[in-house]
């Protein structure tokens, strides 16, 4: 679970999106290029977003005892708890996937999940630091996909008729 969690963060996505927009590129597919550059706006938009609640909220983590509560800074990891950037990291980013391609993301869906036990495992959050990073993902990964992925859809739809 520790390599879960370690394999399961933002650079580790990152990586993996410029890998496959680069093939997808190579290729010639410009839908699939356009779906993997939506995974990587959508990861850095959930990473941002997650970013200021972290900061503003400062809640400690699992593995933080009392007296280092009581003398806390909102800068530290240690209070970086909420939400989980890994989970709201991974699922934004194959929630594009997923609007983009269903059976594809569906496939992919585990991975968000396994990343989430992974994180509780390690004592590095709490179920509702998981839980809200992953609605934060759902969210960015629908507003990505409205925005990037709708258009392509509408001009195949008056292409046809």
């Amino acid at each position: 679970m520790h390599n879960v969690s370690r394999l399961g963060d933002w650079p580790e996505h990152f990586a993996l999106g410029l890998l496959l927009a680069g093939i997808a590129w190579w290729r010639g597919s410009k839908r699939w290029t356009r779906v993997f550059l939506a995974m990587l706006i959508a990861l850095a938009i959930a990473g941002l977003v997650g970013r200021v609640i972290k900061i503003s909220t400062a809640r400690a983590r699992p593995s933080v005892k009392i007296e280092q509560v009581l003398n806390r800074s909102r800068f530290s990891s240690k209070f970086h708890a909420f939400p989980s950037g890994h989970v709201a990291a991974s699922t934004a980013f194959f929630g594009v996937l997923f609007f983009a391609n269903r059976r594809v993301g569906l496939a992919c869906l585990p991975i968000p999940i396994l990343i989430g036990f992974s994180r509780m495992y390690v004592n590095a959050h709490y179920l509702s630091d998981v839980v809200f990073a992953a609605i934060l993902g759902v969210l960015c990964a629908l507003l990505t996909a409205r925005f990037f992925l709708l258009p392509i859809e509408d001009r195949k739809s008056q292409i046809e008729n």
